[in-house]
C-alpha cells in the first residue's frame, strides 16, 4: 500500500514537475523573441526602412554597427557613448560609497535621531524619484550647472547625491556581521576608519559587488533626468537621448536599424558586468534576504 502511495505521489510530482518546465519554457522565450528580433534586425540592411515583411532578414550585414562609429556628423554616437560610461562609472563610485556609508552608520553607531532618520527614509523611498525632477533641475539651474562642460557634473549629482537613502539592503546585510568582531578590532587599538575598510568592507563583497551593478545600471539606463537636464546639448547626449532621437519621425527611417544596433551595444556592458560579477551577485542577494 505504501509503495503504491509513493509512486502515486512520485507520479503527480513527475508530472507537476514538468508542467512547470514547460511553462518555464515558453516564458523564456517569450521573453528572448524582442532580444532576438532586436539583434537580427541590427544585422540587416537599413536602407529597407523601419518596416520588414519577415521575423528574420533575408541578408545580414555589420553595416549598421560601422555606421554608428563612422557616420557621426547627425548623432555622434561614439560620444555619446563616452558621455555616459563616464557618468556611470563616476556615479557608480559615489554612490556606492555612500551607501556603505550610510549603512555602516546606521548598523554599527549608535547615535541620536538613528531612528528617526531611518523612518524619514523609508517613507521618502515610497515616492518614485522622477518626482522631484523639477525640483532638482532649479537646484542645479541655481548654481550653474545646467549649462556646457557642467552637465556631465550635474548629471553625476543627480545620480549620486541621493544614493545614500538606498541603504536599507546594504544595513540588513552588515546586521548579520557579528558585532564582537568591531568590539575586538577596537580594543587592539583600530579606528572606527580602520574597522570599516579593514573589516566591515571585506565581510560585504558580495554586496559590494551587488551595489556596485545597481550603482551602474542606473544612470546608465536614465532617459527622464537626462533628458531635462541636457537639454537640446548634442554634445552631452547619453546614449539614451540618442536611442530616443534616432527614433524621432525625421530619422526613424533611415535611423531604425542603427537605433537597433545602438541598442545592442547598450547591452553589452551591462551584460559583461553580469557575467563577470554572477558569483558575487548570487551571494549577495542571499545575504540581502538573510539579513
Amino acid at each position: 500500500m505504501n509503495k503504491k502511495v509513493s509512486g502515486s505521489m512520485r507520479t503527480k510530482r513527475m508530472i507537476v514537475d514538468t508542467i512547470v518546465h514547460i511553462f518555464l519554457i515558453i516564458v523564456a522565450i517569450v521573453w528572448l523573441i524582442p532580444f532576438v528580433w532586436l539583434v537580427a534586425h541590427s544585422l540587416r540592411d537599413g536602407t529597407a526602412g523601419m518596416f520588414s515583411a519577415t521575423f528574420f532578414p533575408k541578408e545580414y550585414t555589420l553595416d549598421n554597427y560601422i555606421k554608428l562609429f563612422t557616420e557621426t556628423d547627425t548623432m555622434n554616437f561614439p560620444r555619446m557613448f563616452v558621455n555616459t560610461f563616464f557618468i556611470a562609472c563616476c556615479s557608480c563610485v559615489i554612490s556606492t560609497f555612500f551607501v556603505l556609508a550610510v549603512s555602516y552608520c546606521t548598523s554599527r553607531v549608535k547615535w541620536k535621531m538613528r531612528r528617526a532618520y531611518m523612518n524619514m527614509t523609508m517613507i521618502i523611498n515610497l515616492f518614485p524619484g522622477f518626482m522631484s525632477m523639477v525640483a532638482i533641475y532649479f537646484l542645479l539651474k541655481a548654481m550653474g550647472l545646467t549649462e556646457g562642460s557642467n552637465i556631465p557634473i550635474a548629471l553625476i549629482i543627480c545620480f549620486s547625491a541621493g544614493a545614500g537613502t538606498g541603504f536599507f539592503v546594504m544595513k540588513g546585510y552588515m546586521d548579520t556581521i557579528p558585532k564582537a568582531l568591531d568590539e575586538a578590532a577596537a580594543i587592539d587599538g583600530c579606528t572606527r576608519w580602520q574597522i570599516f575598510t579593514r573589516i566591515t568592507l571585506p565581510l560585504c563583497k558580495p554586496m559590494i559587488v551587488y551595489q556596485i551593478i545597481t550603482s551602474f545600471m542606473g544612470p546608465w539606463m536614465d532617459f527622464i533626468f537626462a533628458k531635462i537636464i541636457v537639454r537640446a546639448e548634442a554634445k552631452y547626449y547619453t546614449v539614451s537621448i540618442g536611442l530616443w532621437r534616432m527614433l524621432e519621425m525625421e530619422y526613424i527611417g533611415n535611423w531604425f536599424t542603427r537605433f537597433c544596433a545602438g541598442a545592442v551595444l547598450v547591452a553589452i556592458p551591462i551584460t559583461i558586468l553580469f557575467m563577470i560579477t554572477q558569483r558575487f551577485y548570487q551571494e549577495a542577494m542571499s545575504g540581502a534576504v538573510k539579513g
